[in-house]
């Protein structure tokens, strides 16, 4: 493997694109024109990619210990110092970028990147683990909406479903890992939940976190688009049951779906974010 595809896979490339991916539509929704949108993503995606290699970079000794050949450090493809590099100058890109957009968005993306940094460098192992989850994704609508004239707060119910769909991804995504995180002394809100009451446990809560946010957007969706609001609900419990019921990173990826078919709730179901 070349270091530059090293570098790739350490970014954790799918969620950092879905996640880009869900700021870009809400920004396309709110503002459809000008330098906003042209710049969200590479914006989002930069400090993305910035939180994936800090992630890879504080988790290298665990990796390491775990035998885990699927990440580049672990696997001797890529050192600890060149993913901390490029996680700095993708933290800098990032904001740099967004301050060409507003001052609003350059804080509101900070806000956003500071929290999946927080959670690497140690909140990942504390019961803080789930407000990192709301404090990353919350923010998002309003980092689409920082793009517009004034930048308008966004409706209080789109960011609750933003916030509500990054702790439920954050419950599907440790279940590949409690086993491996018991051992290596992760013990994040999950893994609390997993102790107390088991795996299956965290399976729902993933469930009714997820689904929570697609009925929200239902509620508040306008009588002409409820019959999307609707669909866009039944597809969320389609893929929450594939989720429940899937192994390895199965969970995770249908958590991403489904906030995936609320960013497309978000943009044709209602009216505005705003």
């Amino acid at each position: 493997m070349s270091r530059v595809r090293a570098l790739i896979v350490a970014s954790h490339p799918g969620p950092s694109l879905a996640i880009t991916a869900m700021a870009t539509l809400l920004a396309a929704q709110a503002a459809p024109h000008g330098i906003g949108p042209a710049l969200v993503a590479p914006a989002m995606l930069a400090g993305q990619f910035s939180v994936g290699w800090s992630n890879d970079a504080c988790d290298a000794r665990r990796d390491e210990a775990a035998g885990r050949t699927d990440k580049p450090i672990a696997a001797g493809e890529i050192s600890v110092r060149a993913v901390w590099i490029a996680a700095v100058v993708a933290v800098a890109a990032a904001l740099a970028m967004s301050l060409a957009i507003s001052v609003a968005t350059a804080i509101i993306n900070a806000v956003i990147i500071a929290a999946g940094w927080a959670y690497n460098l140690g909140l990942k192992s504390t019961l803080a683990s789930g407000l990192m989850y709301v404090a990353g994704f919350g923010p998002i609508p309003a980092y689409a909406t920082s793009t517009l004239p004034g930048h308008p707060l966004p409706r209080w119910w789109v960011t609750a479903a933003a916030a509500v769909v990054g702790v439920g991804a954050h419950f599907a995504n440790v279940l590949p890992d409690l086993a491996s995180d018991r051992a290596t002394g992760v013990h994040g809100l999950p893994q609390w939940v997993a102790v107390r009451w088991g795996r299956g446990a965290v399976r729902a809560v993933a469930l009714v976190l997820l689904l929570s946010a697609s009925v929200l957007l239902l509620i508040a969706s306008s009588r002409s688009r409820r019959w999307v609001a609707l669909a866009g609900l039944g597809a969320a419990v389609v893929l929450a049951l594939i989720g429940a019921r899937g192994s390895g990173r199965v969970p995770f990826w249908t958590a991403i779906a489904i906030a995936a078919v609320d960013v497309v709730l978000f943009a044709v179901g209602v009216d505005a974010l705003t």
